[in-house]
């Protein structure tokens, strides 16, 4: 079976009533992305050549949300919601002229991994008519039981509220993903009924349909947790657990040590070169890259920033979006870095704010310092020179320039540009009145004892 052969079907017209959101469920979050674009990322892992995704006209940003992760993807509309089998039927104008394997996958469904549908894939392509996934809980439930023949194909799907006692020992339960073939999937789901309590149509169904047709139906097994279905907040968190257990995991099998790594938080793309070092309660947001050698502080949260090769981060730091830090770089404790570079073994120690700046390297930026790079309606960005020196609780108004080898005292608001090697200090002279203090202290303390 070449690659262009698979094309899959992400149900996402739920209504996830038990969210109590007013965000679509399919949307909510697993690793800092939607649920709906981890089903999609991993569809695309099949090089699909079509995609679509069923939406219910209640949430019309479903769509838009599909289209935004994926430009060629066919959305199709479910409404009313008739169940799986039509939802599947919606999508059928979109698989036109395609002939292979269709792949039918939920999109409240995240963390199946691309390895486990090609292996349901290799199913069909095999010779299956269907191949579906099942899993063995510890509670079966309410699944549907999948009862399988004396040679291990599939038999029946067999929903618990029909199975007999015997049936309901069953251990092996129905996921809901499918891998059929187009060819039968297109015969078949005329041939659904709507006969049922509900007045929907299963794409269950279709099981019964191949074996009375005497085709071959295959079953795959998955991981309880890699098939854990999301419908409320409570599953959702459970769904974030397994997945930050897997990205832990993956990290320091890549030779990243974690040295508590129940704290650690990673997003969906955190990028972590070997020999790094992350220590307990540190948050990767999206977009992060770990150059190898690095080293992550406790309590500190990065989001959109590059690290370099043996760069030191925090404790207690924050890079937002934009920050570059090079290799050696420095930034210490409270300090946060937005949109600004620092090159080669530059310094930010401690309780310090660099947003839209360059700092060169093996500068140094004091305690205290903050890049005013707001005047109220726009950003205008700082420029600090290699080897530059500034001196705590300086302020540096944008736009501005610190040359190469500069220094900047103490205290100092810098509003001009300073030249290479020079020395800007931009503060009141100090003055002295000797005695003063005692002054001030008698005066007041004859008027407190006066009081009554």
């Amino acid at each position: 079976m070449n690659k262009s052969s698979v094309a899959a079907v992400i149900l996402a017209a739920g209504q996830g009533v038990r969210m109590r959101s007013a965000t679509p469920k399919v949307l909510h979050h697993v690793g800092g992305r939607s649920m709906l674009a981890h089903v999609m990322a991993t569809a695309g892992e099949l090089a699909p050549a079509r995609l679509a995704v069923v939406i219910g006209d209640h949430a019309p940003g479903v769509g838009d949300a599909a289209r935004a992760a994926r430009a060629d993807v066919a959305v199709a509309i479910q409404a009313p919601p008739r169940g799986t089998g039509d939802a599947v039927m919606k999508a059928m104008p979109a698989l036109e002229g395609f002939a292979g394997v269709v792949v039918v996958l939920y999109a409240d469904t995240p963390l199946v991994t691309a390895a486990t549908l090609r292996a349901l894939i290799d199913r069909v392509s095999a010779g299956a008519a269907v191949a579906v996934l099942g899993f063995a809980p510890d509670e079966p439930g309410a699944y549907g039981r999948l009862k399988r023949a004396a040679d291990g194909s599939l038999e029946a799907i067999i929903e618990a509220k029909d199975a007999s006692p015997e049936e309901l020992e069953i251990g092996f339960v129905n996921s809901g993903v499918m891998a059929i073939a187009s060819e039968f999937l297109a015969r078949a789901l005329p041939r659904l009924s709507d006969n049922n309590a509900k007045r929907e149509y299963y794409l269950t169904d279709i099981v019964a349909i191949a074996r009375a047709d005497g085709l071959f139906c295959a079953v795959t097994e998955a991981d309880e947790e890699e098939v854990i279905g999301v419908n409320s907040r409570v599953e959702l968190a459970v769904a974030e657990r397994i997945f930050q257990d897997r990205r832990r995991r993956a990290a320091m099998e890549a030779g990243v040590t974690l040295i508590d790594p129940a704290t650690v938080r990673f997003s969906f793309d955190t990028e972590i070169a070997s020999d790094v070092v992350i220590e307990p309660y540190v948050v990767f947001g999206s977009g992060v890259k770990i150059a190898g050698g690095a080293t992550i502080r406790a309590f500190s949260h990065l989001e959109g920033a590059l690290v370099g090769e043996g760069a030191v981060v925090g404790p207690f730091a924050r890079l937002r979006p934009g920050a570059r830090l090079g290799s050696a770089a420095k930034v210490g404790n409270f300090v946060e870095i937005k949109n600004a570079d620092l090159g080669e073994g530059a310094k930010v120690s401690h309780l310090a704010y660099v947003g839209d700046a360059s700092v060169g390297a093996d500068a140094n930026i004091g305690a205290g310092t903050i890049t005013c790079n707001y005047d109220g309606f726009s950003k205008h960005r700082t420029e600090i020179g290699d080897g530059a020196f500034i001196g705590s609780n300086s302020a540096l108004v944008a736009p501005v320039r610190i040359g190469k080898g500069a220094y900047v005292g103490s205290g100092s608001v810098i509003t001009k540009d300073v030249e290479d090697d020079a020395l800007a200090v931009a503060r009141s002279r100090q003055s002295e009145v000797k005695g003063w203090a005692a002054k001030f202290r008698n005066v007041h303390a004859a008027r407190k004892k006066d009081k009554p």
